[in-house]
């Protein structure tokens, strides 16, 4: 069993805010995700996309402020527990929350925040014959950890950004990587383009542009994939060890509308003082949540979880008066 002060589900830009803020009033936090890596949206689907709206940056990439947010958080040690998903939230004895993900793992902790952008994030899938039946066995959405695949045969699947940089990834790691892209061009960074390519033309990876995987076969595991070359109208058959679909990811509410909070359609409605929900110790942050004049915007939900963590902090020491200090003054102690 995992106790922190504040378990926060969903470890984007507002989850690792939280962390920082929570931080300074000497309040823990450990975080719950369904991706591989903190970062949410940012560090998944566009960590290389310019943002504009964060004040002090005129522009700064998804991913580097992801690693910012990092650094910042970094001194107050939060935990984390990466590739699962918060799947359920029962109320204890002790009025504290025990938080179970996918994978069995429980968090216990007086105060739950949710900061799930909109939504867990589950990977698209593409629609093949007995996929189901390899994953874990073979196919795998999400790459955590890549000494996995080292001294294997992978073919990664995809034309984004995601694609491209684990396949340049790998290509140093694993014994042979072959990228399957459906169109000719690709959608990600140029120099991720620029990169891959010369890494076919060196004969250190396989590219198949102009094609789609069609089938998955093996006995107990996967052991190899057929590809359809459209421009050729033939199709290959490849050994393979890991077949890894890289198609983006999809926002769901997902477990969470069996939590027992009210719900607006697909976000949380909550109150604006604290934006805590109809359950008492759990709040709603950023993406997630729902109010009137709500902008869903990254700077909007730094600003929900500072006023967040005050309340928290009430709700766990409701019998010690919090004082406000400005950092410019007491600095930033982290915990001892």
């Amino acid at each position: 069993m995992i106790e922190t002060d504040i378990i926060i589900i969903g470890a984007g830009p507002c989850g690792l805010f939280t962390v920082f803020e929570a931080g300074l009033i000497k309040l823990r936090c450990h975080l719950i995700d369904s991706l591989a890596q903190p970062g949410g949206q940012l560090a998944e689907i566009y960590p290389k996309k310019p943002i504009y709206d964060v004040p002090g940056f005129p522009s700064i990439l998804a991913g580097e402020l992801v690693e910012n947010l990092m650094e910042q958080a970094a001194p107050f040690k939060p935990g984390f527990t990466l590739g699962e998903r918060a799947e359920q939230i029962e109320k204890t004895d002790d009025d504290k929350f025990i938080v179970t993900t996918s994978r069995g793992t429980k968090h216990k902790a007086p105060v739950v925040a949710i900061a799930g952008g909109l939504g867990c994030f589950e990977p698209r899938k593409p629609e093949l014959e007995n996929l189901e039946r390899f994953e874990d066995f073979g196919v795998d959405y999400i790459i955590k950890d890549p000494e996995k695949f080292r001294d294997k045969n992978v073919i990664i699947a995809g034309g984004g950004d995601s694609a491209l940089d684990w396949t340049i990834f790998l290509a140093e790691v694993a014994k042979e990587v072959t990228l399957v892209h459906r169109r000719g061009k690709f959608r990600g960074a140029l120099d991720s383009v620029e990169k891959v390519e010369n890494l076919a033309a060196s004969g250190k990876i396989d590219l198949i542009i102009n094609s789609e995987i069609t089938s998955l076969k093996g006995e107990n595991t996967l052991e190899q994939v057929k590809i359809f070359k459209k421009l050729k109208d033939e199709e290959v058959v490849k050994a393979v060890d890991y077949f890894i679909p890289l198609f983006g990811l999809s926002p769901k509410l997902g477990p969470l509308k069996e939590w027992g909070l009210d719900l607006n359609k697909e976000s949380i409605p909550v109150n604006t003082v604290d934006y805590s929900t109809s359950i008492p110790g759990i709040y709603a942050i950023g993406d997630i949540n729902d109010y009137v004049g709500k902008l869903r915007l990254i700077l909007c939900g730094f600003h929900e979880a500072t006023i967040m963590v005050q309340s928290a902090y009430r709700r766990i020491h409701p019998d010690k008066n919090l004082v406000l200090k400005y950092t410019t003054v007491s600095g930033v102690n982290a915990f001892e």
